[in-house]
């Protein structure tokens, strides 16, 4: 008996078989026995793997779906990459996750890293079928790629075996992790950016590296594997759970963190599943064509791209087929057929396709209209905060009294509280509001034990951050300017040269408070110091662009994307960077990549980050029309009120800081003993720590005594800030950079069944493009599975504010 029934499953691409599957059949059999994977044993006794299992499994017809337009040698490489990949994990699981040998499971991963070799090394000779297979596999791939894709292959290569760890760590403790740190490491483990890397393997599209950083390929590399982890984790539940006593699968996680049935758990999962594949064909549609606009990508890279994106679109469809019939999974009822609550229809030849067509429609139609169904500047009233878990106590900084003379006097030399035109009070802010705001005393309990200096720096980035975040809404956001946002952003970056130089003439108080900064920021730091400053500032500014751009279209973000930009916007981001810089040559950069800093980081920073949206709910949806708020994207996602998505946020930063004890208490000296570091080192990496508990305890305080968010506050000055008359939905955005996008080389580069099967706004291949603004206009009224939006609710109704 099934665990649970299988839901309906969001899948917009037809899914195609390559020709070649017999022939990577028998090739990747011959290939498996040769390195050793079929005679493997059982430390139980018997085979890990025998030829009538690998055939049941098939990982041939899995890679014939996932990659249906390669020839036929590459479709037997990527073959063989999947067999071998499926063997480490099936080996692992006997070797080391049933006995929980810790250590020799770190020996075994350790040793398999002496394979991925660099230009001119020469690998050891193999121990094991693993060994083997990684060793020959390196040898037949890596040579025919460029050295930015070896680099990047061979960092997902690392993530999916080191991090097994993870997984070996939280079955010997029992714990299963939150959602959010599920899904970061979920990515790192499960290996589908890896299998992302292949897709440009196969495809021969690989991504140019200055545009594979770039937030739009992040997101769709991210959006894929999240889709692809998403979707086997719904299938492989029984096996994993309850057979093999897994604790790494999103719909045990889900059951654990909302303490809900195994049923409702798999639809919660798959309903971000959807989300995430719709947020991939947003990327595409809009975000993908901009990027290669403003890069001014020649065609061949253009044609890259667009290849690139269907390769990860076969995937997804591809895999998608293969789960439904792999005996590797529990896949009963998978194939589709009439939709509960849906009256009959025709029958007949070709009918079934029909019939398969209508979950996809009717989930697409209800996730969009959920996203895209906030009213702006809805009355929602005073939100009741919840108890907050907060086991640090704040500290307060002696010179506050002396930060506070000083930031008051740098935000009216600064212009902050100049008049700005189009603004009905004539300023964003003015001198007893920003006495109100006291950025001063959030500095000071950030920086407890700094320097009258450190606190005033401090405090001003605050200032100027937080001027920033008000200023993109209300200037660029109202009258839906993307373009003026994009400028706004781009010319930012000249009040930060590298070199030091002069600077442009400033146009307001953003620009002339930032060259400020700059100066007395970057002036002790080196060019490479400089240079990450700098990106770290355009990340937080190129945030506010992409706030500004679903405020136009009013669409309240995906949850995952929402959490990950959100580090960005709050400027938790560009903090962390800030407190790395500070020792940049005394702690490698490696040391801050790997899984302990980065989950330590990160979940600090939603802890803060969490805090902000409650307390700011009100003041941002109220006043300000704001679609970027925690309570409103789990609103919306969830179809919940606004208590109940309240309280879950609150649980969210509850699991967020116990898993940031559970770092501190267990992962963090076990990392330091690992890396062997210096002790300077190990010293900068317990005060990073003693940091964030001042920073997240901090924060929370300032929020509690801070005036900006509340009532009294709100109802004399949310006007001023407020949007005067609100744009209707989707009006068109202005100016003229986005009027000359690729859009149509995008699209016309690939063949027929790729975008046109993915748009949201449905095109035709060779046929005349709308202009970018079109295309923003057009996709969320008109996405795909719209047409079927009557078969859906439309959300929960509005429930009356508790005022």
């Amino acid at each position: 008996m099934q665990a649970f029934t299988l839901p309906d499953f969001y899948m917009p691409y037809p899914a195609r078989l390559n020709p070649h599957l017999e022939r990577s059949r028998a090739h990747s059999t011959a290939w498996a026995r040769g390195m050793g994977m079929l005679d493997a044993p059982r430390p139980g006794g018997g085979l890990i793997w025998d030829e009538a299992a690998l055939a049941q499994m098939d990982y041939a017809l899995m890679c014939a779906y996932t990659h249906p337009d390669c020839d036929g040698a590459t479709l037997d490489l990527i073959t063989d990459w999947y067999v071998w990949v499926f063997f480490f994990d099936d080996h692992f699981l006997e070797l080391f996750k049933h006995s929980r040998d810790l250590a020799g499971a770190k020996a075994h991963l350790d040793r398999l890293e002496l394979f991925m070799t660099a230009e001119g090394e020469t690998p050891p000779e193999p121990a094991d079928p693993a060994e083997a297979g990684l060793k020959d596999l390196w040898a037949r791939t890596v040579p025919a790629m460029s050295p930015d894709w070896r680099r990047r292959f061979t960092t997902s290569t690392h993530n999916l075996m080191v991090e097994s760890m993870w997984e070996l760590n939280n079955i010997e403790l029992g714990r299963v992790a939150n959602p959010i740190e599920y899904v970061q490491m979920r990515r790192r483990v499960g290996g589908a950016p890896w299998s992302a890397d292949l897709v440009e393997y196969a495809a021969r599209a690989e991504i140019p590296a200055h545009l594979a950083g770039t937030r739009p390929m992040k997101v769709l590399s991210d959006t894929f594997s999240d889709a692809v982890h998403l979707r086997n984790d719904l299938f492989s539940y029984q096996r994993e759970v309850q057979e093999e006593g897994e604790n790494s699968n999103a719909v045990l996680v889900f059951e654990r963190f909302f303490d809900c049935p195994t049923q409702e758990a798999a639809e919660l999962v798959n309903d971000l599943l959807t989300s995430r594949l719709q947020q991939f064909e947003t990327t595409a549609l809009t975000e993908v064509p901009s990027l290669l606009a403003e890069r001014a990508a020649p065609a061949h890279e253009q044609a890259a791209v667009a290849a690139y994106v269907k390769g990860l679109q076969d995937w997804q469809s591809g895999g998608h087929e293969w789960h439904a019939r792999s005996s590797r999974y529990m896949n009963e009822g998978a194939a589709g057929g009439p939709v509960p609550g849906v009256p009959p229809g025709p029958s007949g030849l070709g009918t079934s396709a029909v019939w398969s067509l209508l979950p996809t429609l009717r989930l697409g139609a209800d996730l969009r209209s959920r996203q895209h169904l906030s009213p702006p500047l809805r009355p929602v009233g005073h939100l009741d905060l919840p108890a907050f878990h907060m086991p640090f106590a704040f500290r307060t900084n002696p010179h506050l009294e002396a930060a506070r003379r000083h930031g008051a006097d740098w935000a009216r030399r600064m212009g902050m509280f100049d008049s700005l035109p189009g603004i009905s009070a004539g300023a964003l802010w003015d001198e007893r509001r920003f006495l109100g705001f006291d950025f001063a005393h959030c500095a000071a309990m950030i920086h407890a034990d700094g320097t009258l200096e450190q606190v005033c720096l401090s405090s001003d980035w605050l200032a100027w951050g937080t001027y920033g975040d008000d200023y993109f809404p209300l200037v660029f956001g109202v009258p839906r300017d993307l373009p003026a946002a994009r400028l706004c952003h781009e010319r930012l970056g000249s009040f930060m040269p590298v070199d030091m130089s002069e600077t442009p003439e400033p146009s307001g108080a953003l620009e002339r408070g930032l060259g400020d900064l700059w100066r007395r920021t970057a002036s002790g730091m080196d060019a490479r110091g400089r240079r990450r400053l700098r990106a770290a500032v355009e990340d937080m500014t190129a945030s506010w662009v992409w706030e500004v751009g679903n405020q136009a279209l009013n669409r309240v973000p995906d949850p995952i994307d929402y959490v990950e930009m959100r580090r960005k916007t709050f400027g938790s981001d560009m903090t962390m960077s800030l407190a790395r810089l500070a020792h940049i040559d005394v702690v490698p950069d490696e040391v801050y990549q790997t899984r302990v800093l980065r989950e330590l980081d990160t979940a600090a920073q939603d802890y803060a980050c969490f805090t902000n949206d409650l307390f700011s709910y009100q003041k941002e949806i109220e006043f300000e029309g704001e679609v970027h708020n925690m309570v409103l994207v789990v609103e919306r996602f969830l179809g919940v009120d606004r208590c109940r998505a309240r309280d879950i946020v609150a649980d969210l930063m509850t699991a967020r800081m116990r898993q940031f004890e559970h770092i501190v208490a267990h992962d963090l000296p076990a990392l330091l003993d690992d890396l062997a570091l210096g002790e300077r080192a190990r010293q900068i990496l317990v005060e990073h720590t003693e940091s964030l508990k001042d920073w997240m305890s901090g924060i929370l305080e300032w929020h509690r005594r801070c005036a900006r968010y509340t009532e009294a506050e709100l109802r004399t000055h949310g006007s001023a800030t407020a949007p005067r008359s609100p744009a209707p939905f989707a009006a068109p955005l202005t100016g003229a950079s986005l009027t000359a996008s690729p859009t149509h080389a995008l699209l016309t580069a690939a063949p027929s069944h790729a975008f046109v099967t993915a748009a949201p706004a449905r095109v035709t291949a060779g046929a005349p493009q709308p202009s970018a603004p079109e295309v923003w206009r057009a996709m969320p009224p008109t996405g795909l599975g719209t047409s079927a939006a009557r078969l859906t609710p439309q959300g929960p109704p509005e429930t009356a504010p508790d005022r």
